[in-house]
């Protein structure tokens, strides 16, 4: 018996990269840093345990501006996840699947993730005291 020849699935080359397309790979790349962060959390969380050395030991790597930086991060992909999943929600529901529409919550998912990281950050800081 003789195989035809498939064809092969299309692959990144063929599509346009388009909007919904970076969102989709943002929601899922920030649902791994996510994961990543609950390490770090529960690593802050032992560290509490063990002592206030080992404890002032992370305070300080996470207060660095490295450790600053991916707290940044981190908190961007909460809200950007957060954001992006009540889009989900409300397509689950039926909600939102137009074109227009889609494009523009999309937009807002990306617009609100930055503005709520920013509010987030400028609380923390109020509140601290600089």
């Amino acid at each position: 018996m003789t195989q035809r020849a498939r064809p092969l699935s299309p692959h990144l080359q063929v599509y346009r990269f388009q909007w919904p397309m970076l969102l989709s790979i943002t929601h899922r790349f920030t649902g791994v840093g996510l994961a990543g962060g609950a390490i770090v959390l529960v690593w802050w969380l032992i560290a509490l345990a063990i002592g206030p050395e080992y404890f002032a030991y992370t305070q300080a790597l996470l207060g660095s501006w490295v450790g600053r930086l991916l707290l940044l991060g981190w908190t961007w992909a909460t809200f950007y996840h957060l954001c992006n999943g009540i889009r989900h929600l409300c397509w689950d529901g039926g909600w939102g699947f137009e074109l227009p529409t889609a494009r523009a919550t999309g937009l807002l998912v990306a617009v609100m993730s930055v503005v709520l990281t920013l509010a987030a950050w400028l609380i923390a800081y109020a509140v601290r005291g600089g």
